[in-house]
């Protein structure tokens, strides 16, 4: 019998080294994002994630995850809001993606930093390839045509804005804060 060791299954573990990984990503960025500083947040040895991560990168990709989750689940009800018009919905999804970056802006940037991510083990593109279908589809509601192009060109025109608003340089190339309204001029130029 032993006594006062506490046992717990792999996946609470796991769980708890993502989690550790996610708060200090939020708290403190990128940098912050060390092996050793999730281990020291998780109370576990330094050698632990080795049994569910085989690379830092892997352990990247599943902190990455857990923000495309949240992203997902944020902008599921845009596309769900059926009284509304394509172009209103996609209004909708460009404030909601632009406000997930503003509110989470380092756990946004690690979503897309693809030369870390890429082959690190936490299939991302099962997440992000359906939410970008749908986000085309609505395109294509909008537009009345298949309309890939047109869709990959609003994501990367929302996507901007939504890099260039968190790190403060379109606030002076601009010389405004207010990124919703060049949200919708992106979605009404790109549907016309």
């Amino acid at each position: 019998m032993v006594d006062n060791v506490y046992v717990e299954s792999d996946e609470p573990l796991r769980g708890r080294l993502i989690e550790s990984g996610v708060e200090l990503l939020d708290e403190a960025g990128m940098a912050a994002v060390t092996l050793r500083a999730i281990t020291r947040r998780a109370g576990v040895s330094h050698g632990a994630p080795r049994r569910y991560f085989p690379t830092h990168n892997a352990l990247l990709a599943a902190i990455a995850a857990t923000g495309v989750a949240d992203l997902n689940a944020r902008l599921a009800p845009c596309f769900d809001v059926r009284e509304a018009s394509a172009p209103d919905r996609l209004r909708l999804l460009g404030l909601q993606y632009l406000a997930f970056a503003q509110e989470r802006p380092e756990m946004f940037t690690l979503m897309f930093r693809h030369d870390l991510l890429d082959g690190a083990g936490a299939d991302l593109r099962s997440t992000t390839v359906p939410m970008f279908a749908a986000f085309a589809a609505v395109v294509t509601q909008a537009r009345g045509a298949d309309s890939q192009r047109q869709a990959v060109a609003l994501w990367a025109n929302v996507h901007g804005i939504a890099v260039l608003a968190t790190n403060r340089s379109l606030e002076l190339a601009a010389g405004t804060t207010d990124f919703g309204a060049l949200i919708e001029h992106s979605v009404a130029v790109h549907l016309a």
